[in-house]
């Protein structure tokens, strides 16, 4: 008799249908056949023992159990439910009606205990858009899948539970109710806020037109000047992730296993924080199974990485095409995959090795090749993708000591969250862009406006500082934010003459 049962794998984000069908003729011999790996052959051990535990019988046949498309390789222990599903089916033990209409998958103890999966959510996303009437998921995973609608989500604890529902007992499992509200996740864990950081009004400025329009943005100046501090706070003024942006978000942390168990969407933007020892594989994703690297998983959020020029230049280097793309494709000998990249870029940097160059009292002992030296470890092409550059020069005591309490973050963040629903009206009909800074050159033509004498004044910039096209659009994009900010249909010179002050870097007589 043959038997179907369909389940999922992930492939990137993506989710594809798996079909798992069964032959049992005479023999004693067991075959799993369709690329399995050693995690899902070995699932028979688990389903052998599952089986005994609860009172079924394994067929006393020979089985044979193909895994479609036969030739995309199958990886984990996910596929042990389905698995388990197929082979009770063959030995009669299971009712086939229902077979056709759900999408299975979760993970077996020995005692049938399901365990959560990974990719959850997108292989709800790909069993609603197939047709199928509904998931049937580990109950860790059911509130993460519920998020999609159009699809009945049930969540099962054991095998046991399954098997009644297959076979239609009265007692058997419910689909999940949509809730109102959903139990989101804590990605982030720690937020400094704004109130705390004494003094560094102009660069408290620069972090808030960077994130009103999500741009990219590099701090430079000594020790002990606040850099991490206000990066670690910039979190706390970003806005709250629309529902798109929440899928994607979830999507891509659900397919990594960060999620948590019970949970069901991100609602905050990722802050990622890796250290400079990191690999070029974990900073942009792949390894043996094609994972997600810390550029994805910073995916509409926010990506920190402090003092840039102790990472390799290499991992460096593997940055820029993801920061235009804003996507990073992986090719490897055994899969192709393609993750989201779109994140927020704020780095952080002493001006020297020994951090005083520019220290308005302490005195830097390096020499001017050795500055050169150190400052050339962040290329000229990677610099340029930074459309906000700023110099931050040491609070003094008088702003240290001042008993008076600075703008807290909630005030900051409510301010750009009117500026981004600004620009959500504006690129309403712009698939997948949210900000300012994914406008391309088309857009930016639409809709970055500027007066005459706007245009002129960026001109006479690009003539002196000799900047190069890509910090021309840069320049348009951010004072395009800048006008937002200030409620203006068109960019105006004002607008453009603070964003051409945040090119600190790019003038000639810097780092000289």
């Amino acid at each position: 008799m043959l038997i179907k049962v369909f389940g999922a794998a992930v492939q990137g984000i993506d989710a594809y249908v798996v079909t798992i069908e069964s032959s049992t003729s005479r023999g004693i011999r067991f075959f799993l056949v369709g690329l399995p790996d050693s995690a899902v052959k070995e699932s028979h051990e688990r389903i052998v023992s599952a089986f005994q535990v609860n009172g079924y019988k394994f067929p006393s046949c020979q089985i044979i159990i193909n895994m479609a498309p036969a030739d995309i390789r199958k990886e984990g222990a996910a596929y042990d439910l389905p698995l388990a599903i197929v082979i009770m089916a063959s030995a009669g033990e299971l009712e086939t009606e229902l077979l056709d209409d759900y999408v299975i998958m979760g993970e077996m103890s020995l005692d049938g205990t399901l365990q959560p999966v990974k990719g959850a959510l997108s292989m709800a996303i790909k069993a609603r858009d197939q047709g199928f009437k509904g998931i049937i998921l580990p109950a860790q995973n059911a509130p993460e899948a519920a998020v999609v609608d159009g699809i009945e989500v049930y969540g099962a604890y054991n095998l046991r539970q399954v098997v009644d529902f297959f076979n239609q007992r009265p007692d058997h499992i419910e689909p999940l109710e949509k809730p109102e509200s959903f139990k989101t996740v804590q990605i982030n864990g720690y937020q400094a806020d704004f109130a705390d950081v004494k003094g560094q009004n102009a660069v408290k400025r620069a972090l808030e037109v960077a994130a009103s329009g999500g741009h990219n943005l590099i701090m430079i100046g000594p020790p002990g000047s606040g850099k991490s501090m206000m990066a670690r706070a910039l979190p706390s003024i970003l806005p709250p992730l629309t529902e798109e942006e929440s899928i994607e978000t979830t999507r891509i942390h659900s397919v990594a296993g960060f999620t948590g168990h019970g949970s069901a969407l991100i609602t905050e933007r990722p802050f990622r924080h890796p250290h400079h020892t990191i690999t070029n594989v974990a900073l942009t994703g792949g390894g043996s199974e094609g994972q997600p690297g810390e550029i994805s998983l910073a995916h509409n959020g926010l990506l920190y990485l402090d003092e840039l020029p102790e990472f390799t230049r290499s991992a460096l280097e593997v940055l820029r095409q993801p920061l235009e793309d804003r996507s990073i494709v992986i090719s490897r000998a055994k899969y192709r995959v393609e993750y989201p990249a779109s994140f927020m870029l704020v780095a952080s940097m002493n001006p020297c090795p020994c951090g005083y160059y520019n220290h308005p009292t302490k005195e830097c002992h390096c020499t001017p090749t050795i500055i050169e030296r150190y400052l050339g470890k962040v290329s000229g092409p990677l610099m340029d993708r930074f459309d906000i550059q700023c110099e931050i020069l040491p609070v003094g005591f008088d702003a240290m000591s001042s008993e008076q309490q600075a703008e807290k973050s909630a005030v900051i963040r409510e301010r750009v969250i009117r500026t981004r629903a600004v620009q959500a009206d504006r690129f309403a009909d712009e698939k997948g862009i949210y900000c300012n800074a994914q406008m391309d050159s088309r857009m930016l033509r639409k809709y970055a406006r500027a007066q005459p004498a706007a245009i002129r004044m960026l001109g006479e910039a690009m003539n002196r500082l000799n900047l190069s096209a890509r910090a021309y659009d840069r320049i348009l994009k951010v004072s395009r934010t800048i006008a937002d900010m200030d409620g203006s249909d068109t960019i105006q010179p004002h607008h453009i003459a603070e964003a051409i002050g945040y090119r600190s870097l790019d003038r000639a007589s810097w780092g000289k």
